[in-house]
């Protein structure tokens, strides 16, 4: 199996859509996922660990610096 990867931002606000299914565990941070076409948001926070489907697409709002372990199947 190969290993996950790092990845970490400051507070900030950005589009992302999903290339492919991710598996994330949040080491510091706090983000409200809001997915495109739904109302409301999804919280996650240091501990979380989340599975992202392919093809997602969401806007993240970061109101905490993240560090995240993650991988794309």
């Amino acid at each position: 199996m190969a290993p996950a990867c790092r990845w970490g931002c400051e507070k900030s606000k950005f589009p992302w859509t999903y290339s492919a299914k991710e598996t994330c565990y949040l080491l510091q941070g706090k983000v409200k996922v809001y997915p495109d076409g739904e109302e409301g948001f999804v919280e996650i926070a240091a501990g979380d660990l989340v599975v992202f489907p392919k093809g997602m697409s969401c806007t993240w709002d970061v109101a905490e610096a993240v560090d995240k372990h993650y991988k794309f199947e």
